[in-house]
């Protein structure tokens, strides 16, 4: 009882007591703000599927595809294209799973996903994005930071600068990542660019310690720390007043995050307490490093009013060149490591009331060819497919998303977009949009101009909003 009239406190007051009327305390950069009209969504659940999964084995069904499966592939779909590693004359791989139709709104699934059928009608399905990027770390950060070049600001860290944290306790932009290693573009791809670093994300780890040297030194108590930061907050606001820095504005907001935090995220990051059921749904196991983990910790922080929230699933890169990489091995796997848990995810957001707030939208950087990989010219011996930029699938449910929708469409292979073609801008546009932002206004000056996430593209994909 006595934590949570503490979390109350420092909900609604400044930690340290400053005057609010304090030159500092008034700039503080996280405080909440209003978007450009009122938004469908309050917080973003972003599920990466780092290395890019393959539609035509999980949302793209073409039955032609596997009519001409082992066929030379055509010379126009080949010729003056660019490919990671395909060279020569690659053979056509059909689907590497079956398909049915789910729901009431017979959207087409694969067999890899016996799961994700029971929602199915929670989610507008898009089969025609596009990106002009084939290789993971350019495609990543193109995906987050509307650039293929490192410096540029993430989607996160855009929307904790248009909107502030709801809680003052905890980030508002956090990342989890599992697979074992962090995205080809590494931090990068959820840092703030040239935006304050107060709304860079914030890593967490499912297992050990949510953050590294949250808990205080031996021989050093709270009431230390709390004198030790305000003393050196002051100095930092002496500075401030001087050289007007925007930098220093975040390191004082750092500072005192840090100390609440010590009581805030220990909480919010325990999932042993969930009830058992839970667990169930998810597929958790308590104190190890998962994607399961991850989105019972993504749950729990948009609850808490997190406004976005990164997952990082590594290993989707399904070459054939092993099988890890194989479509009938490894991807499989992959696929049973996080249906089950993306189903609860959204199952559970909705009977908590928290689906219409909370936008999820999931997907990887880039696509897979209808062609299998012949790397070297030489067919793999594991079933395969190489990058394919032209088109792939992604996915949005809540927020203000129609549900049971499908939009865009390829053609009878899966390689290029026929109908209702969008881009990463047009993703991010829409992102934005369901936030409350139009995306060209929300805008940063840097080096004499400003900038914004979708540079000076992106169109809000209206089709899919309910």
């Amino acid at each position: 009882m006595g934590l949570m009239a503490l979390g109350s406190l420092m909900d609604s007051c400044n930690l340290f007591g400053d005057d609010p009327a304090n030159q500092v305390n008034s700039k503080n950069p996280l405080q909440p703000k209003a978007p450009h009209f009122q938004g469908k969504a309050k917080s973003v659940i972003f599920l990466h599927m780092a290395g890019a999964p393959s539609q035509l084995e999980m949302f793209d069904y073409k039955p032609e595809l596997q009519k001409m499966d082992g066929l030379d592939c055509p010379d126009s779909f080949i010729q003056g294209k660019k490919f990671a590693f395909i060279r020569g004359v690659p053979k056509l791989l059909g689907p590497q799973a079956n398909f049915k139709q789910y729901g009431e709104s017979g959207l087409w699934l694969s067999d890899n996903l016996p799961h994700f059928s029971q929602v199915i009608d929670d989610v507008s399905i898009l089969k025609a994005v596009n990106t002009d990027q084939f290789n993971h770390a350019p495609a990543q950060l193109l995906m987050h930071c509307g650039t293929a070049r490192l410096g540029r600001p993430s989607m996160g860290s855009w929307v904790t600068y248009g909107l502030g944290s709801e809680n003052s306790n905890l980030p508002g932009f956090v990342v989890l990542t599992s697979g074992g290693r962090n995205p080809d573009s590494g931090k990068s791809v959820w840092g703030s660019g040239f935006l304050p670093s107060v709304y860079q994300g914030v890593q967490c780890r499912s297992e050990g310690d949510p953050v590294l040297f949250l808990k205080d030194p031996n021989g050093f108590d709270r009431d230390m720390r709390k004198s030790s930061i305000e003393a050196i907050n002051k100095i930092n606001e002496l500075a401030y007043n001087e050289y007007q820095d925007p930098e220093i504005l975040s390191r004082i907001a750092q500072y005192e995050m840090a100390f609440k935090m010590q009581i805030a995220v220990p909480d919010v990051m325990n999932i042993a307490d969930e009830p058992a059921y839970i667990h169930e749904m998810y597929g958790t196991e308590p104190g190890k490093e998962s994607f399961a983990n991850n989105a019972l910790l993504a749950r729990k922080l948009v609850e808490k009013g997190v406004r976005f929230v990164q997952l990082f699933d590594w290993g989707w890169d399904s070459h054939g060149t092993d099988p890890g990489t194989a479509l009938d091995q490894g991807f499989i796997t992959k696929c049973r490591q996080t249906d089950k848990t993306i189903t609860a995810l959204l199952l559970d957001l909705k009977q908590r009331g928290l689906l219409d707030e909370t936008l999820v939208v999931w997907g990887g950087e880039f696509g897979r060819t209808p062609m299998q990989e012949n790397r070297d010219g030489k067919q793999n011996y594991f079933k395969g497919r190489d990058h394919h930029a032209d088109a792939f699938s992604m996915w949005m449910a809540g927020g203000g998303i129609k549900g049971g929708f499908s939009y865009g469409e390829t053609d009878p292979i899966g390689y290029n977009a026929i109908d209702g073609k969008v881009s990463v801008y047009d993703i991010q546009a829409t992102i934005l949009k369901q936030l409350g932002f139009d995306h060209e206004q929300l805008t940063y000056q840097f080096q004499g101009r400003d900038f914004r996430l979708t540079d000076v593209f992106g169109k809000v994909i209206d089709p899919i909003i309910a």
